[in-house]
């Protein structure tokens, strides 16, 4: 009965109405008919397969086609599941990884707040002569003259730069005077001989000049080495060893005012946490202290170390020059170890200039 209703279907003629639809009303009928019966499918089983179809979100990946085995299939909602789980364990872990990175920043500007608090009182307290400090008396009094010391060689320094500028323009002056006087000894032949020499002894002095200019470059640089590095660093030192200082003593006050008062249970813990803290300070402070006691000593001795060497170059080849003793101003300049450059070594070449 199934074949012929479908057959008598499939060859009959198929008009189209007013509506452009290509079936009438029974035959809509017929043809729902005769799909109920070939599927072997009534009314009721069709509701049944309505309200009990599949879920959407419980879609299944059915491997091997429609209508295979339940052997391949995989459920959506495991596999959404794992998904999720995975996401939420690696925002978690996420989230406690961020949250331990701002304790700890709380927790060390926790501390840095502490301590600047406890140093700002310790030296308001100094200021106004409320609070003790810790002195010594021999260390401060070597700092001092340090600093004292290092203000009067920056004044020798700028002076002696000062010279280098001011002889250099000499010497250049002296350069351009005696190729003008050798230009004139060749166009007035009456006066060839009178504008010969002064050329020559200013080419002579020029030259001397030169060789001076060198040996006072080499006094400037070993002074600004001096000066703005070994100096400075040992400064630094004392810098760190005065705020050391400070800190040891703001934890000291602290330890003394906690000692003082009560003795309940949270006192002592706190005087206990106090005395730790104060330790460490100690500890800093004496090391630094010891450091600063070091540097202070090899930077005298290097200090008169090198100024001898300078001092005693910087007035020989003064003397030599002015004496107009070029011999003794070049073997000056051996005796330190001091080479000079040609003239127009500084210029780049004229590959470098293209």
């Amino acid at each position: 009965m199934t074949d012929s209703i479908m057959s008598k279907a499939a060859t009959m003629e198929i008009p189209i109405n007013s509506n452009g639809d290509t079936r009438t009303l029974g035959e809509d009928d017929g043809l729902e008919q005769a799909r109920k019966v070939q599927w072997g499918l009534d009314e009721k089983d069709l509701q049944q397969v309505m309200v009990s179809g599949p879920n959407l979100n419980e879609t299944s990946i059915v491997s091997g086609g429609y209508g295979g085995t339940a052997e391949g299939i995989i459920p959506t909602s495991s596999i959404k599941g794992s998904s999720m789980h995975h996401s939420s364990s690696s925002s978690m872990m996420a989230e406690e990884a961020t949250r331990g990175v701002a304790v700890e920043k709380f927790d060390m500007m926790k501390k840095w707040g502490l301590n600047t608090y406890k140093c700002t009182k310790q030296l308001i307290s100094e200021r106004f002569g409320r609070g003790s400090r810790t002195v010594d008396l021999e260390l401060e009094a070597q700092i001092e003259v340090l600093r004292d010391t290092k203000k009067k060689y920056e004044n020798v320094l700028r002076l002696a730069r000062a010279l280098t500028n001011h002889f250099y323009s000499m010497v250049q002056t002296q350069h351009a005077l005696g190729d003008t006087f050798a230009d004139l000894s060749q166009k007035s032949p009456e006066l060839r001989d009178e504008f010969g020499y002064n050329a020559e002894t200013q080419k002579l002095l020029c030259k001397n000049g030169e060789t001076l200019l060198g040996a006072i470059n080499f006094f400037v640089s070993s002074i600004n080495t001096l000066v703005n590095k070994t100096m400075e660093d040992t400064l630094m030192t004392i810098k760190m060893y005065e705020n050391a200082r400070l800190e040891f003593d703001a934890y000291r006050s602290d330890l003394e005012e906690l000692n003082m008062g009560p003795r309940d249970a949270v006192t002592m813990a706190r005087i206990d946490t106090a005395q730790q803290q104060y330790q460490i300070q100690k500890e800093k402070y004496e090391r630094l202290r010891s450091d600063v006691t070091i540097k202070l000593k090899f930077l005298e001795e290097n200090k008169v170390k090198v100024m001898h060497k300078q001092l005693l170059l910087f007035h020989n080849a003064i003397s030599a020059y002015f004496a107009g003793n070029q011999q003794q101003l070049e073997q000056t300049l051996k005796q330190f170890n001091i080479k000079l450059k040609p003239p127009g070594a500084d210029k780049p070449s004229w590959l470098e200039e293209q």
